[in-house]
């Protein structure tokens, strides 16, 4: 009788024999799989997670099956399904196309230009700001450069315009040198450096953020220690400050170079005229005059779907010539 009453006794409702196996059963099932363990232990993090991972599925990764109407006669009508395939069809069209050479032209050779130029600016700049001793001016000049990052592409186009027309403030500046106005968004020879010029000064500041924390992962003991043995500050550069950020310069060369055939078209229509088409069409814009003008929605598909797949490829390829030269790689 009382083995009985022992047995049956309770704790808050719930028999103490039967809460004792409730519990080595869940010990026993975190044990056996840690992740339940951890999303527990982490459920407010997975909570505040699931909206911006609800935004990638349905707007980044669900769009992708659309890429099945490059290799299909695609209909409005008949939908994406029922469409009739046609294979490669459209990318042979491309490549035969008069202005396949003359679009992957423009594109390599902008986004070339920018790989000299405007990546390595952010860089000069992150060194230069390290090596500021006054934290209010580095401050003021973090913030100065910052600034016209924030400012849309659709006003800094307008900014150009306004500052490069026969009567604008750059001509106004030749007058008064002498010199004889320029119709700078006419001419075909200074597209590009229109737009690398304004691609630079609108983004140096928020890039060099990325090396700017760089610099503070390099050991300070180094710096003693060159100093201690002579080493001015253009040595410390050279054997302590780049070598310390290398990491970060190859992952982020990788990324440019994967970025070769990819160019943003808002910037590039807002700026170009019938003209400049010489040097500044590329294959966005061509895709977007193809696929939204058009209406020609496969074809401009099946030339985006060959810009992104020769994209891979020179990523890929970029990160095993890093990793067998630095050892640095994306993966």
């Amino acid at each position: 009788m009382e083995k009985s009453i022992r047995n049956t006794s309770h704790m808050g409702g719930i028999p103490i024999q039967q809460s004792k196996v409730q519990q080595e059963v869940g010990v026993s099932r975190m044990k056996t799989y840690p992740a339940l363990r951890n999303m527990k232990r982490s459920k407010y993090l997975y909570m505040i997670f699931f909206l911006p991972f609800c935004y990638y599925v349905l707007f980044h990764y669900w769009p992708i099956y659309g890429i099945i109407i490059a290799f299909k006669d695609y209909n409005i009508v008949k939908g994406i399904t029922a469409s009739p395939w046609v294979g490669f069809d459209h990318f042979n069209k491309f490549l035969i196309d008069p202005y396949f050479w003359k679009l992957v032209r423009n594109t390599l050779l902008i986004n070339v230009y920018e790989l000299f130029w405007a990546f390595p600016a952010p860089i000069i700049l992150a060194l230069l700001l390290n090596e500021l001793k006054s934290q209010r001016l580095k401050k003021f000049a973090q913030s100065v450069s910052y600034l016209p990052h924030f400012i849309s592409t659709v006003v800094v186009c307008g900014m150009l315009v306004n500052f490069l027309t026969t009567d604008g403030l750059v001509n106004q500046i030749i007058v008064w040198f002498g010199g004889t106005p320029i119709h700078f968004l006419m001419k075909p020879e200074w597209f590009r450096t229109i737009f690398i010029s304004s691609g630079v000064w609108q983004s140096i500041g928020w890039g060099s953020i990325i090396y700017l924390a760089a610099l503070t992962s390099v050991d300070e003991e180094l710096y003693d220690a060159a100093n201690i043995d002579g080493a001015n500050r253009w040595k410390q550069l050279l054997n302590i400050t780049l070598p310390g950020i290398a990491p970060t310069i190859s992952i982020m060369l990788i990324l440019n170079v994967g970025r070769l055939m990819a160019i943003g078209y808002e910037k590039i229509i807002l700026l170009y005229n019938g003209s400049t088409y010489e040097t500044a069409d590329v294959i966005s814009t061509y895709v977007y005059r193809r696929g939204l003008l058009g209406s020609d929605f496969s074809y401009a598909t099946a030339v985006e779907l060959f810009q992104a797949v020769v994209g891979l490829i020179l990523l890929v390829s970029a990160n095993r010539l890093s990793k067998k030269i630095s050892e640095t790689g994306l993966w």
